[in-house]
């Protein structure tokens, strides 16, 4: 994958970002290239390596995430009891970066809510992960990240009926 200043990507963790820069850092001894991408108000250093299309992509084309989007709607499958199976199973479940796996995980999240409360990981987990996909919606589908919160909202209420 090879990313430009100026191009717009999502990151696996924080989400919708714009590539800034490419420069060159020295970490532990060793010389390697890394992406610098402004997400919101902070950057992050991104390194250019085996795993970096795991950890940086572009966004979802606008009739791949309308397809996507058709998933929300429908009930989320069951997540473990046990917390800490819980949250590696999610963590496992966002490690490919995909707009797939944010829908999958937000909808396992309510699907569970529905039965149980959320612990704060929980919580943390469903407010990073709607973020993100908020972000990427509005920029897939040319509206505002409030707007996209509103269609959200609707889906998950449909899917918990």
């Amino acid at each position: 994958m090879d990313f430009h200043a100026g191009d717009t990507v999502m990151h696996w963790t924080y989400g919708l970002g714009t590539v800034i820069r490419l420069e060159k850092r020295l970490l532990l001894g060793r010389e390697a290239k890394y992406y610098a991408v402004r997400i919101g108000d902070m950057t992050v250093w991104v390194p250019e390596d085996d795993h970096l299309r795991h950890r940086l992509r572009p966004p979802t084309s606008k009739a791949a995430f309308k397809r996507l989007l058709s998933t929300i709607s429908k009930r989320g499958e069951p997540l473990p009891q046990d917390r800490h199976e819980r949250k590696l199973m999610l963590v496992d479940m966002l490690k490919d970066g995909r707009a797939e796996s944010l829908c999958q995980v937000i909808r396992r999240l309510m699907a569970y809510k529905l039965i149980k409360s959320l612990n704060d990981n929980d919580q943390a987990t469903l407010r990073r992960v709607q973020t993100a996909l908020l972000a990427e919606w509005g920029y897939c589908l040319a509206i505002t990240p409030a707007e996209a919160q509103i269609q959200l909202h609707r889906m998950l209420e449909a899917a918990a009926v």
